[in-house]
């Protein structure tokens, strides 16, 4: 491990001892603490514990959002990070927040907290390990190369549990996880919840004529017809990453996306200052799409790239013209992965347009624990019926697979 893996002194922040072996759990030998910055971690420790094809897990995109004010107590994410420290080094972490509300997060519980209303008892706070405002898989429950991670990931919700009941959460939730974090989650008397995305996988596509070619006749006329639009129209793309990127370039991508979301009456949870920030300290990940009509910009797209996948975030437009969104959202993307040979392709929550489009439907998971037994019980029932019905879901979209010789 890195000699300057330092943690912070014990009695510098609120510390919760860890106990080797106890029960049936392998312990870490060492303390947890709570951290209510990002910033109390340096950089360069946190990063050894971040999967390198995971681009937000990253203490700059975390910080990003924390200096920049998107993530803060006055939006209803008051950060509380974890942290396991032992043999004076940082063993495991977690991204945590102590929330208020649920906007931002893309897998929706307003019904659970609008039962408990009903009820009369307080949903709010409850307790979130994820990255703020990302629906994308990664791993929540963090740990160093060379810690045993299964240890690791207990002694972790161990001190979620711990923290939980400190701030009277009612609950704690996990998004958007692994199948590894999964196991510890079940372990540990969470449920595991399905819900579905639609992704785009690289089966070694020459260019995107071939990725084309395996679509059945109907869906690759036409993807074909929607992409002669965008060529009549003569609308022009470039590709940017952050060192490429000018202020100029992030105001227009800026006044893209807060034109769309107004357009939705949706909610800005970003700001400029956040899109510039990453701009800078995650430069080579961060990918800007500009799209442009006759010279003069029109759209833009939000992009981070990991090792081996594209991950799509926001985009916006000053115009509207047919089929410019997904011409932005998903072929300029896709012909992307395709010329730079990255393996995948993740656009977002929701939509079944995209099924049209060779994005095909993807089970993605969260954790959730709740600490009054009679609605744990409820909703453990009801995330048994939503799962049944997620299946059946998928099984139909399926049936509808825009691939000739895939399902």
């Amino acid at each position: 491990m890195s000699s300057k893996n330092i943690p912070p002194k014990r009695n510098s922040l609120n510390t919760v001892p860890i106990t080797p072996n106890i029960g049936n759990d392998k312990g870490l030998q060492g303390y947890a603490t709570i951290h209510n910055s990002i910033n109390d971690i340096p950089p360069e420790i946190w990063n050894e514990l971040a999967p390198a094809d995971s681009p937000l897990l990253q203490h700059q995109f975390l910080s990003a959002l924390e200096n920049t004010g998107c993530v803060s107590t006055g939006t209803g994410w008051r950060p509380n990070h974890l942290a396991i420290y032992g043999n004076n080094q940082l063993l495991a972490a977690a991204p945590c927040y102590l929330k208020y509300h649920s906007y931002g997060e893309y897998i929706f519980d307003w019904n659970w907290a609008h039962a408990y209303r009903q009820a009369g008892l307080t949903y709010y706070p409850k307790l979130l390990l994820a990255v703020p405002f990302t629906p994308i898989t990664n791993i929540s429950l963090l740990s160093h190369p060379d810690t045993n991670s299964s240890a690791a990931r207990i002694n972790l919700i161990n001190a979620a549990y711990d923290l939980a009941k400190d701030k009277s959460a009612s609950s704690i939730h996990s998004l958007f996880t692994t199948h590894e974090d999964n196991e510890a989650f079940n372990s540990k008397g969470f449920f595991i919840r399905k819900a579905n995305q639609f992704h785009w996988t690289n089966h070694g596509y020459s260019d995107f004529s071939d990725f084309l070619s395996e679509l059945n006749s109907k869906k690759r006329k036409n993807i074909a017809r929607e992409r002669k639009t965008i060529n009549s129209h003569q609308i022009t793309f470039r590709w940017l990453d952050g060192f490429q990127a000018t202020p100029n370039d992030w105001s227009f991508f800026y006044s893209c996306y807060e034109n769309t979301i107004s357009g939705y009456a949706a909610i800005p949870y970003l700001n400029l200052e956040f899109f510039r920030c990453v701009g800078e300290t995650m430069a080579s990940k961060v990918r800007l799409l500009i799209a442009s009509h006759h010279g003069v910009d029109i759209a833009s797209a939000f992009f981070l790239r990991g090792k081996s996948a594209l991950f799509g975030r926001y985009w916006g437009s000053i115009k509207t013209l047919p089929n410019l969104h997904f011409e932005t959202c998903f072929y300029q993307p896709i012909d992307y992965c395709i010329r730079h040979q990255l393996t995948s392709f993740e656009a977002g929550a929701q939509g079944e347009h995209k099924l049209s489009r060779g994005l095909t439907p993807t089970t993605v998971f969260s954790a959730h624990w709740l600490s009054h037994p009679d609605f744990a019980s409820a909703i453990g029932t009801h995330i048994d019926q939503e799962r049944r019905y997620i299946e059946e879901y998928q099984a139909i979209l399926s049936s509808h697979s825009p691939y000739k010789n895939r399902p």
